[in-house]
């Protein structure tokens, strides 16, 4: 467990400390005390992320078997508060202001449907290594979890956050195949989804559709939509090998490129740091996963197994959404890149997800 605790921390450090270099870079020049101060933000949304790993990583995993329904239904409170008492920012309304901190629900519903689905499909019991998903029909092994993960997962989208709404669907199915749920039921699930997908596009919001088009073609609406991708393909690109070094960037710097600070981070290190700090970027985010999965693999309790598998794919699925979107190789969604990009909800949550997978390691040996 301790080289795992140190392994996890450190890489954890080194990235969040790449991050707030990158903040800095992006906002310093900015006018306005708010942008003086937010990489000073960013360190205590980080320290208090570490107290969080601390307290989750000596707290034994299994009781958020216990926790899980309660944890899902506080999710849900908070998705539903989000549409009555919420802020609204870009056009979005995601975010619950509690005094001098403004939470994002989306970012706590991801854990806590890993949380539920791997209590979900397992035993209670530590010792019955078999998960229960062998005995469901396509009822209680497809429908109804479907619809435990619909219910908070459109909630999110409705708000509108298609991503975080998309990648819930995207680990609920990925889930559903690492609990040897029968292949057929997850093939129809598939084409239940797929097969309206056509007419969904009638249901996207105006911006959702420019965006989509966008993607296709960056160069259909050089000065509007498209405008964030294509400066952004414009800073990993002028970076070269090297990178225009630290406080060097002119997309940053000059302001071309939007949510410099969150959204498209990626782009505003890698103008900076060139091709040989993305890759180094890149390798640490590669050792982060890879520790994820070899704690997975060495546990043998059930429920432990499925959250190690479920937190791991979470931040692997952020991480390559977020890059992609900043090659111009994903639509823009606005995924945060996991212990870059500014905001306390996902330093929280992502912190939160590292302590658990601290414990799981230690408690193998006990379970």
């Amino acid at each position: 467990m301790r080289n795992s605790f140190f392994i996890i921390l450190i890489i954890a450090l080194l990235i969040c400390s790449l991050g707030v270099l990158s903040i800095y870079s992006s906002t310093y020049q900015k006018e306005g005390k708010l942008w003086q101060t937010i990489f000073q933000r960013q360190i205590l949304w980080i320290i208090l992320g570490l107290l969080l790993f601390s307290i989750v990583s000596n707290m034994s995993y299994r009781r958020f078997w216990d926790w899980s329904y309660f944890l899902y239904c506080a999710s849900l409170f908070c998705l539903f508060l989000v549409f009555i008492l919420g802020t609204t920012r870009l056009g979005a309304q995601r975010w619950l202001r509690t005094g001098w901190f403004n939470f994002q629900p989306s970012e706590l519903a991801k854990i806590t449907m890993i949380i539920f689905l791997a209590r979900y499909f397992s035993r209670k019991a530590v010792d019955d290594y078999n998960l229960l998903s062998s005995k469901f029909g396509i009822f209680r092994g497809l429908a109804l979890p479907f619809f435990f993960t619909a219910l908070p997962a459109a909630l999110i989208i409705e708000q509108p956050d298609l991503g975080s709404g998309i990648i819930i669907f995207i680990l609920f199915i990925a889930m559903l195949y690492l609990t040897n749920v029968k292949l057929r039921y997850i093939i129809i699930l598939l084409l239940v989804i797929s097969l309206p997908l056509p007419f969904m596009w009638h249901f996207l919001r105006d911006y959702q559709r420019d965006r989509l088009l966008v993607f296709l073609n960056p160069n259909i609406d050089p000065l509007g939509a498209g405008y964030t991708v294509i400066q952004s393909k414009i800073a990993i690109g002028s970076g070269w090998l090297w990178g225009k070094g630290w406080l060097s960037g002119t997309q940053s710097q000059l302001h071309f490129l939007p949510e410099s600070h969150t959204d498209f981070i990626f782009a505003t290190f890698s103008e900076e740091w060139g091709f040989l700090g993305s890759f180094v970027l890149l390798f640490l985010y590669y050792l982060l996963i890879r520790q994820g999965f070899l704690i997975a693999q060495r546990t043998h309790d059930a429920f432990g197994r499925l959250l190690a598998y479920g937190i791991t794919l979470m931040l692997a699925i952020q991480i390559t959404v977020n890059v992609a979107m900043n090659l111009g190789l994903a639509p823009v969604v606005g995924i945060p890149l996991p212990l870059m990009s500014y905001g306390g909800s996902s330093i929280f949550v992502t912190f939160v997800a590292l302590g658990i997978l601290v414990n799981i390691d230690k408690m193998r040996a006990v379970f």
